[in-house]
């Protein structure tokens, strides 16, 4: 019992104290492992801290088989084979997109090039010169822009914004190449927050989505972050856009999920509300998210990121065995929010982890009271 009173006191200095990084997310002071507050994660058969997978928030094994192949022989042709493959419309192609640029962007920035070396990532640039018609590369290769504009530019200056000028351009190469595939549009979405598109320039870009995608949560994430307070919203106009896509949502969609990504969006900077995450506006989109888990299908790509999400706000509300069930679904993988936006993400999941293990303890749990 003493232990979950420190770590719940470590957690109520998070809530108090400890602004919130960068994009206003509440931390929690680390417990590291071998620490004496630390729960061991083998008892649950959680992995260790140091062998999460920051990579991508669930198992895509096909696609991790590809990545190491990819920069192992820096050969594309694997990674244009696996998205030739892929279902254009659905989660994962996009996903897949997302990881392939996000692999050859970290390349450069890990290896720029110079006299004697070329630069990291020079197999996506091998594929545009070969495959100049191939629609995946083109989307990677979009994507791709729009990643290094945030990762190496500041919005707002010249450098900014002609990358993301350049981003726009690959987008509508893209585009052409597959008139039907959403993913062009879908990293768009991106270029239009960053290049502060007008609502109606965005509105007719979102129509074009909803042509060819409409329940895509993906694309409903993405422009999400538009519309939001921080960019070219309110929190009025996020909320009303997350709960509209909630309210269309078909049977088994996890877009009734999208009010708590809303609500994550505009968490405060300093909470001082000790009831804040037991709130009726954070519980009913607790519940939205909850049910949507239940109803969707086990292999829906989307459903690690609101899994993922719900540990946070479970733990923080203190519904430690909620909290749990969600953990053995998505413990491994961690490459989703709000652990990213963590200068260390493993560290980050390790202790909310923790949090939720000993609470869970602390009212009567086990492993062996754990189902799986």
């Amino acid at each position: 019992m003493e232990i979950l009173w420190v770590l719940i006191a470590l957690l109520m200095i998070g809530f108090v104290v400890v602004p919130f990084m960068g994009r206003r997310r509440g931390m929690i002071e680390q417990v590291h492992p071998g620490h004496p507050d630390a729960a061991d994660p083998a008892n649950y058969g959680f992995v260790r801290q140091e062998e999460l997978d920051v990579r991508m928030p669930g198992p895509d094994q096909d696609l991790l088989d590809v990545l190491d192949l990819v920069q192992r022989t820096q050969d594309y042709k694997a990674a244009s084979q696996l998205l030739a493959g892929t279902e254009a419309e659905g989660e994962q192609r996009w996903q897949r997109v997302q990881a392939f640029a996000g692999a050859a962007s970290l390349e450069l920035q890990q290896r720029p090039g110079g006299v004697s070396e070329s630069p990291g990532g020079q197999w996506l640039r091998v594929w545009r010169t070969e495959q100049p018609k191939d629609a995946g590369g083109a989307a990677v290769h979009a994507e791709f822009l729009v990643q290094q504009a945030w990762r190496t530019a500041t919005p707002g200056t010249d450098e900014f914004r002609i990358i993301m000028e350049e981003a726009k351009s690959a987008c509508g190469d893209a585009a052409l190449l597959a008139p039907g595939d959403p993913i062009p549009y879908i990293v768009e979405l991106s270029v239009a927050r960053g290049l502060a598109y007008p609502r109606a320039e965005f509105e007719q870009l979102w129509l074009k989505i909803l042509d060819r995608a409409p329940s895509h949560m993906g694309a409903q994430l993405a422009a999400l972050h538009y519309w939001c307070e921080k960019w070219h919203g309110s929190r009025q106009l996020a909320y009303e856009f997350a709960e509209a896509a909630a309210a269309r949502a078909p049977q088994g969609s996890l877009l009734a999920a999208m009010p708590l990504f809303a609500v994550f969006e505009h968490l405060p900077e300093v909470n001082l509300v000790s009831g804040f995450y037991q709130s009726e506006v954070v519980t009913k989109a607790i519940h939205g998210a909850l049910y949507a888990v239940h109803a969707a299908r086990p292999d829906d790509p989307m459903l690690a990121h609101v899994r993922h999400l719900l540990v946070f706000f479970l733990v923080r509300g203190e519904r430690w065995a909620e909290a749990m069930d969600q953990l053995i679904h998505v413990d491994g993988h961690i490459g989703a929010l709000p652990w990213t936006l963590s200068p260390d993400p493993a560290a980050e999941f390790a202790v909310y982890r923790a949090l939720a293990v000993a609470g869970y303890e602390a009212n009567g749990g086990s492993p062996a009271t754990l189902p799986h």
